[in-house]
């Protein structure tokens, strides 16, 4: 079974169950999640001093979350291999001007041993390099033909 990626809202909605007065079982059993995220995500509250019944709303409980929990805001501090790919930086960037993010990620993984795989090294040009991307993703206008000439 794959794990799910918890999200602020989903933690959010866990704080808010919790300072209803809600057992974590209970909660758990609610949002579809294991007791034991429930308990994690609770100790932070709890570590903070936050008892059930604060009546906290969902903007105060997200602000919470987002500095207790900066993994699920920032993608690269959810990542295991960021800090792998980080030190080639500039060089990507460069190669990236006349290759394509593949063609980059085997050069890397050939001549200098990179140990992640394509699609954690698509993820890390997505994020550093977004500009990139759009042009990656970009269509560009086609011109208008009479019908037939195309095959030609």
């Amino acid at each position: 079974m794959a794990r799910r990626r918890f999200e602020v809202l989903d933690v959010v909605e866990i704080y808010q169950h919790w300072d209803a007065g809600r057992p974590k079982a209970v909660i758990a059993d609610s949002l579809g999640v294991d007791v034991k995220t429930v308990r994690k995500y609770v100790r932070l509250a709890e570590h903070a001093g936050i008892s059930p019944g604060v009546g906290y709303g969902r903007d105060e409980w997200s602000g919470l979350v987002r500095t207790w929990c900066p993994e699920l805001v920032d993608a690269r501090q959810r990542s295991n291999t960021y800090a792998l790919i980080a030190p080639y930086k500039e060089r990507i960037e460069t190669m990236l001007g006349t290759n394509t993010v593949t063609t980059v990620h085997q050069r890397l993984r050939d001549e200098d041993g990179l140990g992640v795989g394509i699609t954690s090294f698509r993820r890390y040009c997505w994020l550093e390099f977004a500009d990139h991307r759009k042009r990656e993703l970009a269509t560009p206008p086609r011109t208008d033909v009479e019908p037939g000439e195309e095959a030609l």
